[in-house]
């Protein structure tokens, strides 16, 4: 019978990846430690695992490229050394094989890795792989000082259903069917034939060969390859539908340990019981019996909670393998020697938010290199857990940021007055480094300076709910920390009430909240503020930000004190209600158009309560020209 090798397909891409990131820190350590026997019998080990994948996939090229990385790799373990040429020869192995498994998590056909294999045998190897072809939907402008070549690619993939018919009197009709059925396995996945191959494998009379094709070919290719084979007399190909190759057509999958399913089960036992007890003490009138039932399903929702979170949790190393490979190449290119230390890899998130966090974190590594470290330093990437959040931090000892610099390029990009830029403390200078674009460099250099990509960071970071702070100190280095939820799904929520609505702000978003007398409030021009600590916060209405009519205020002002825009900022509402766990949801189209609106979440009363987000609201307020302030 045969085996459907797709229901395998997602995990083999999975730990063929994790094997790549494996192979790229064991190069990076071996090029300090070229006689690292323990370490080299692991890369070893790595690609052959992905040969022996591979092979067992079908999937020839990958298998012949991490057959010859074995091979090249089996060499030095006799002689107990790697030199330098052969890691940078190895890398180049590794990147083309993490292009190949590009190329099959999106369906296309497996590049040539020929030239690759025959450069290690006769002319110099190439100094870096070919570039992977873009992916579906998407051009890739390519050739640097040769032009800018637009590379268009198939925007979907065809089910086809063909029927071949062969010429009468053909010879072996079933050895000819199976060969042409093989040859279209080449060029996609075969759903369906009549006669299938283990039928055509009996032999017998042939006639015609009718099957479902799902395939990156366009139609008339398929046919014309037809056509060209022996004993052909003619071929039908039709598209029956057309499904969009895309990375999420397909169902995602992630590896549960069974330990964790074992209690999935427990926990599903327990829950049913517990329903039959409920249902029992109903029928019965037992008020008690009532209550104990449901103080028992609120201890059994909230364990089933905690291990359903950690199907999702996943830990920070599996997005920080790349980092030391990409340091290493930066270092090549600037010339800095950069030590580069990875602490608190165990601590776990959820994956969605590792997944948006991979690209924030190279960003703000390899900032710390280039605009950072000035010829050697150390750069230091740590997560810690504080409570129901998690601490990223990047921190290097280079030399630091250069408030002036900031205060200069703000003011000349008009983004401050030069009486407000100088009356800003440096701690309210550093978060202008993510704004779009911003950059106190004067060259562009490969790398960028800090302002490229921090507007990134920053947004991710507020797209789940998060805070992000910069230290920094003139000669002594810069600290980027990243404050995270652990969860993006089920989070804790402060109710507020505003203009008789019910609404809720995450608690990672939340610094306090107070209870203010009239007379603490203070003016500062038109601005209302309110002292805290040792600095005046901006007094902001929350009644005003939504556009509601104004409320007189009689007594205590409850008040929300947030972070927006980098800088503390307190939000008047009319009550505050309390905290709560909630199960979040996005908004679907037009409802995710609101500005200042992240989400939404229902009570148990049946209620819908809206998820605002203060940076959001404020946006909204200065793009329409509003104010938000509270009046004196």
């Amino acid at each position: 019978m045969a085996i459907d090798m797709s229901k395998y397909r997602d995990m083999f891409l999975s730990e063929s990846r994790e094997h790549l990131q494996t192979m790229g820190r064991l190069l990076v350590e071996l090029e300090k430690s070229p006689d690292d026997r323990e370490g080299l019998d692991a890369l070893f080990r790595e690609a052959h695992s992905i040969k022996g994948m591979a092979a067992s996939m079908g999937y020839r090229a990958t298998a012949e490229l991490g057959h010859h990385l074995e091979d090249f790799l089996s060499g030095f373990r006799a002689g107990g050394a790697i030199p330098p040429t052969a890691i940078d020869r190895v890398l180049a192995g590794v990147d083309l094989l993490e292009g190949l498994i590009d190329d099959l998590s999106a369906e296309r056909p497996e590049r040539d890795v020929r030239p690759f294999i025959v450069g290690s045998t006769g002319a110099a190897p190439p100094s870096a792989p070919p570039a992977p072809p873009p992916l579906a939907d998407e051009a890739e402008a390519v050739g640097p000082g040769n032009g800018a070549v637009t590379i268009p690619v198939a925007s979907g993939e065809e089910i086809l259903k063909i029927v071949i018919e062969l010429v009468s009197g053909a010879v072996a009709p079933a050895a000819r069917a199976l060969l042409m059925l093989r040859e279209l396995a080449a060029q996609g996945e075969v759903l369906d034939a009549d006669p299938n191959e283990r039928k055509l494998l009996q032999g017998g009379a042939v006639p015609r060969l009718e099957l479902r094709l799902k395939s990156w070919r366009a139609p008339q290719e398929i046919k014309d390859l037809l056509l060209a084979m022996s004993d052909v007399a003619r071929v039908s190909c039709v598209v029956e539908r057309v499904r969009p190759a895309t990375r999420q057509s397909r169902e995602r999958t992630v590896r549960v340990r069974t330990g964790l399913l074992d209690q999935f089960i427990n926990l599903t036992g327990e829950l049913v019981t517990n329903r039959y007890m409920l249902q029992a003490a109903y029928n019965e009138g037992r008020d008690q019996d009532m209550r104990d039932g449901l103080e028992r399903l609120t201890r059994l929702i909230t364990d089933l909670h905690h291990h359903v979170l950690q199907v999702r949790m996943m830990p920070l190393a599996s997005i920080t393998g790349r980092l030391p490979r990409m340091v290493r190449e930066l270092e090549q290119q600037t010339g800095k020697e950069v030590a580069l230390r990875i602490a608190g890899e165990e601590v776990e998130l959820d994956r969605s938010i590792l997944e948006a966090l991979a690209d924030p974190l190279m960003h703000m590594v390899r900032n710390a290199v280039d605009h950072g470290i000035e010829e050697r330093g150390e750069v230091l990437v740590s997560a810690s857990r504080e409570k129901d959040l998690v601490l990223v931090e990047v921190r290097d000892n280079g030399r630091g940021l250069d408030a002036e610099a900031i205060r200069r390029k703000a003011v000349g990009a008009g983004l401050l007055s030069p009486g407000q830029a100088l009356r800003m403390a440096e701690r309210d200078l550093f978060p202008l480094i993510c704004l779009p674009g911003f950059s106190t460099r004067a060259e562009v250099s490969e790398t960028s300076g800090r302002g490229v990509g921090m507007d990134v960071v920053k947004a991710v970071t507020e797209q789940f709910g998060g805070t992000l702070q910069i230290a920094s100190e003139r000669g002594r280095g810069t600290s980027i920390q990243l404050r995270l939820p652990l969860s993006v799904a089920i989070i804790r929520l402060l109710l507020v009430e505003c203009g008789g609505e019910l609404l809720a702000l995450p608690i990672t978003r939340v610094l306090r909240t107070l209870e203010l007398e009239r007379a603490e409030i203070r003016s500062s021009g038109r601005q209302m503020v309110v002292p805290l600590g040792n600095e005046l916060v901006p007094l902001l209405s929350l009644r005003r930000m939504l556009r509601q009519p104004a409320k007189p205020v009689a007594g205590t002002i409850p008040v929300v004190v947030s972070e927006a825009r980098g800088r503390k900022i307190a939000l008047v509402v009319d009550r505050l209600v309390g905290q709560r766990e909630a199960f979040v949801k996005s908004l679907a189209f037009p409802l995710d158009r609101i500005a200042g609106v992240s989400g939404a979440t229902i009570l148990g009363d049946g209620r819908i309560v809206f998820i605002i987000d203060p940076q959001g609201l404020l946006d909204e307020g200065t793009a329409s020209g509003g104010r938000s302030g509270v009046s004196p």
